[in-house]
């Protein structure tokens, strides 16, 4: 147990920093797109990000990635950014940021359902938990705002399943070690959402506005290098439930900061929703430490914090 004691301070921090900053990007994202196309910002955000990272890393000795290892970041970086995080700013055009971060909510259970593929299944409190915040999300479609915009909630959807099967596959594909996952994944992702954009026709600004470029560098330094980062730190170190426990607590960041500065509102739907998902996220940490116990005491804890 000393042994990986040190391991447990850098997964309360990654995990802070999707809770918290992942939280604040559905606002920047809509401040964005203000001045950017979706796609094209998206596009920029994870290339420059990537990019930064990469050359980072390279100058510090790190190995550039196999060419296995760019197809694994490649079909990863596509589900993660690409299916993800564009469908996430394709549907704000429409949606308002704090109930994005509500219909986003449902990736922990669709991550668990695709784990499940591999045979990493939740436990029973785990599975109480993700129910209550399906129940949570559910009670969303009772919202004016959703039901105005069909298509965007159907973008919302497609890239929760899309983040969720990307992140589930992750772990069964060659990839390269540490950050340079990170790095590659944005890079590879950032060029498929660059491409999506030349495709679809999407036209760069003609001036530069500071509101919305002052958003993207936001969403390039804390969303992308620390944010992403971090999030691709937990998928190799924790259990699925708990890695993508964050969408139950960004939710709260991104209403309340919709609220204060974006002029959105919240209604009691809304409100209602977000307690029981919350009350969600409580079961499934519960079942998290749960599971940390029961395999420690088995001297399995290899299944609950892994190392690449």
């Amino acid at each position: 147990m000393n042994k990986r004691s040190p391991i447990k301070t850098p997964i309360v921090l990654a995990l802070l920093a999707v809770y918290f900053i992942w939280g604040s990007t559905y606002l920047a994202i809509r401040m964005a797109i203000e001045g950017f196309p979706p796609f094209m910002m998206a596009g920029l955000r994870y290339s420059i990000a990537g990019s930064l990272l990469y050359l980072f890393l390279r100058s510090k000795g790190e190995p550039a990635p196999t060419r296995a290892q760019w197809r694994g970041a490649t079909l990863i970086g596509g589900f993660l950014l690409l299916g993800g995080n564009g469908g996430v700013a394709f549907a704000e055009q429409w949606v308002p940021s704090g109930l994005a971060a509500l219909v986003i909510a449902t990736t922990p259970i669709w991550m668990v359902l695709f784990s499940g593929i591999w045979g990493r299944w939740p436990g029973r409190i785990e599975w109480t938990g993700l129910l209550l915040g399906l129940a949570g999300v559910a009670l969303l479609n009772l919202d004016a705002s959703l039901r105005a915009n069909p298509l965007g909630f159907l973008a919302l959807l497609a890239a929760a399943l899309s983040w969720s099967f990307g992140s589930a596959w992750s772990r069964h594909l060659p990839l390269p070690s540490g950050l340079m996952a990170s790095a590659a994944e944005m890079i590879a992702g950032g060029a498929l959402l660059l491409l999506v954009s030349a495709l679809g026709g999407e036209k760069a600004p003609a001036a530069l506005e500071w509101r919305s470029t002052g958003a993207l560098l936001y969403l390039v330094v804390f969303g992308s290098l620390v944010g992403f980062s971090s999030y691709v730190y937990l998928l190799t170190r924790v259990r699925p439930a708990l890695a993508t426990s964050y969408a139950y607590v960004n939710p709260v960041i991104a209403v309340f900061l919709g609220v204060m500065f974006a002029g959105e509102r919240i209604t009691l739907v809304g409100l209602t929703a977000m307690l029981i998902i919350l009350a969600g996220v409580v079961l499934v940490i519960a079942g998290q430490r749960s599971a940390v116990k029961s395999a420690a005491n088995i001297d399995l804890t290899h299944d609950v914090i892994q190392d690449r």
